[in-house]
């Protein structure tokens, strides 16, 4: 994916049950609309010239992805959130 390319706002409830497994540092098995799986606790959510990011420990390495290339992602408090873009 382009990094580029126009960021899409996440649906507003998707994007507050990734706030919710951000404030309790969830564990979160993630799926990436590029075919990439990551199992990694959420830590924060951020914005940065206008895209959003969600930021993972992925077993000791901090990484941030864009809330727009997350498919779905789960938690066993929150079953499987499948991620759409804001209407």
């Amino acid at each position: 994916m382009l990094m580029n390319e126009v960021y899409k706002p996440i649906n507003c409830d998707d994007y507050d049950n990734l706030e919710l497994a951000c404030q309790n540092n969830w564990m979160l098995t993630l799926a990436l609309k590029n075919g990439e799986q990551l199992k990694a606790q959420a830590k924060d959510i951020i914005s940065r010239k206008n895209v959003e990011y969600l930021t993972i420990d992925l077993t000791g390495e901090i990484r941030e992805v864009r809330l727009d290339h997350i498919a779905s992602f789960s938690h066993p408090d929150l079953g499987c959130v499948v991620v759409s873009e804001s209407d």
